[in-house]
């Protein structure tokens, strides 16, 4: 039972210090889609394109969670906002590839920019121990993320 409470612990604990990583980060490193009123969906697709330019409709739609019709309604948004450029496939005309328009590119690199500088200054404050704890901790968030996704599948 001990145990058992452990991880339940342990569960709320991680969804806690997670979210309230990510939520600081994006509050500390500028504003990024913010100012753009997006949905977290929208935010999210966009980032998705970011680090994967030709990524297809489909393929983010599984890397994101979603239905395809949703993520194809997602990107009909963000194409109509011109913040999104949707081109049809070089072997397959019927599969969409994306890429981030030049405003969205624009606010991605600025943004991805503030955000690796803050993480360097607050890294370098960190012992050697807590780094060599931070990187198995990702380690682990990294095998926890695969075996949600596969449950997902």
């Amino acid at each position: 039972m001990h145990a058992l409470k452990e991880r339940t612990d342990l569960a709320a604990e991680l969804s806690r210090v997670v979210g309230r990583f990510r939520r600081q980060l994006r509050r500390s490193g500028g504003r990024g889609f913010d100012s753009a009123r997006l949905t977290e969906s929208q935010t999210e697709l966009l980032w998705l394109v970011s680090r994967q330019p030709g990524i297809s409709v489909s393929a983010a739609a599984a890397e994101l969670g979603l239905v395809p019709n949703t993520a194809s309604t997602l990107v009909s948004k963000l194409v109509a906002n011109g913040l999104l450029i949707r081109t049809a496939g070089d072997t397959d005309r019927r599969v969409g590839q994306l890429r981030l328009a030049e405003p969205s590119q624009r606010i991605v690199d600025a943004s991805r920019a503030a955000r690796r500088g803050l993480l360097s200054e607050v890294l370098g404050e960190l012992d050697s121990d807590q780094i060599d704890s931070l990187t198995k901790g990702l380690e682990a968030l990294d095998t926890m993320s695969r075996l949600l996704q596969e449950r997902r599948s």
